[in-house]
């Protein structure tokens, strides 16, 4: 070996120098000889080079390591399974939607989305956007007032006592309103 008339300290520098030398590098998603696109689940071979500048890392697939594997010299190899990223997450419901949408509901005030300006209120409120300040009780509402944590404004949002059995339908009104907007849900004059 080539460390064998070094010290174990000189050669453990030499390992941590080499390692420095060292990025991290993800799996490629083609065949760095081909340039074709690997398969999700495809074998494939991952080949680890040293140079005067350090490591660097190809991916192959199992064909071009057929024709490379008698001549290429890696400083090390191996066979894996290629796994295709997954999807790009969808977009979460954006947090300026959801306030948007609430600030209509509350500027329309309209009786029949007294459960949706309640959800939504809560959900900005678990998002730290709304911060609940004070609840009121009228002689038959009890009001939440919240205040918005950036621009100080207040919100009074009346709580419509929802019992567990309405949350689905609430939640699926919230959801239909917030994909399709406003005008979507408007009644039929």
């Amino acid at each position: 070996m080539v460390f064998g008339r070094f010290s174990a300290l000189f050669r453990v520098r030499i390992f941590e120098m080499m390692l420095a030398e060292w990025e991290i590098k993800a799996r490629s998603h083609v065949c760095a000889r081909t340039q074709v696109p690997f398969n999700d689940g495809e074998t494939i071979w991952t080949l680890l080079f040293r140079d005067k500048h350090g490591f660097h890392r190809e991916d192959v697939s199992a064909a071009a390591w057929s024709e490379l594997k008698e001549t290429a010299q890696p400083f090390s190899f191996w066979r894996s399974k290629y796994e295709a990223p997954p999807a790009a997450p969808t977009e979460p419901i954006q947090k300026e939607s959801v306030e948007a949408l609430l600030r209509r509901l509350l500027d329309e005030d309209r009786s029949e989305y007294l459960n949706t300006r309640y959800v939504l209120a809560a959900m900005l409120e678990r998002k730290k956007i709304l911060k609940p300040v004070d609840v009121r009780e009228t002689g038959e509402d009890k009001i939440l007032i919240y205040e918005h944590a950036k621009s100080g404004e207040a919100f009074l949002i009346v709580d419509p006592g929802l019992r567990l059995d309405q949350l689905d339908a609430v939640q699926g009104e919230v959801a239909a309103l917030l994909e399709n907007g406003l005008a979507s849900q408007r009644p039929e004059q």
